[in-house]
């Protein structure tokens, strides 16, 4: 990837201390050019520049290198057209994503992108989450969400589907730590507690992002 847009990936990935390789590289490539290609089709985010989706959409997602495991299974609620989903897979090749969305041409793309990418372990799948197999319940390692819901809901949507020692991980904006201590009550009730809230800087825009990591109480 050596245009401009995978000089900024590179840049931005670099500035986070997660180099990608040369291959990984290419696949961003692939990536973005069919994300364009479908968008004049079907809208699967309002981005429209090259290099807004590289940061906003690519770089967002791979914030979450700094707690996902290379190994192990993660759970993408909501995930639209593959973020953070679609990132994370062509980073960490051994973990085993499940992305759901209840919207079926982002599903098709996302498998579109899966069969030209030959990532395995992947599963697009189309269905709302809490119509998910019952063979999915405690399975995973993280659940994660970018912009799905507010925190309670997300945690009452997650949950099920955590396993015991695994982490759900809300991606929001600058005030994600100020959201997180006021839904602590309604989180408790739930039987999930607030772990950790970690905050970043997009590379380059400086734009404010927080990770809030949940846990099942007691865990």
């Amino acid at each position: 990837m050596t245009t401009e847009p995978g000089i900024l990936l590179e840049r931005c990935m670099e500035e986070l201390h997660f180099p990608l390789t040369s291959l990984q590289l290419s696949s961003f490539q692939t990536l973005l050019a069919e994300l364009n290609k479908w968008n004049g089709k079907v809208n699967l985010t309002s981005l429209r520049k090259d290099d807004q989706v590289v940061l906003k959409h690519f770089v967002d997602s791979l914030l979450l290198l700094s707690i996902v495991a290379p190994q192990g299974r993660l759970l993408d609620i909501g995930s639209g057209g593959g973020f953070p989903a679609i990132p994370l897979k062509i980073v960490l090749q051994s973990l085993d994503v499940v992305s759901v969305d209840a919207v079926g041409k982002k599903i098709l793309f996302q498998r579109h992108v899966a069969r030209l990418l030959e990532l395995k372990a992947f599963h697009a799948v189309h269905a709302r989450v809490e119509d998910l197999p019952a063979g999915y319940r405690g399975r995973f390692d993280w659940v994660v969400s970018r912009a799905f819901s507010d925190l309670p809901t997300f945690a009452s949507f997650g949950l099920p589907y955590l396993g015991r020692l695994g982490s759900m991980i809300a991606m929001k904006g600058k005030r994600g730590a100020e959201e997180a201590k006021d839904a602590e009550a309604q989180l408790s009730q739930l039987g999930v507690r607030i772990d950790s809230c970690i905050r970043m800087q997009l590379p380059l825009s400086g734009d404010e992002r927080c990770l809030v990591v949940m846990r099942k109480a007691g865990c």
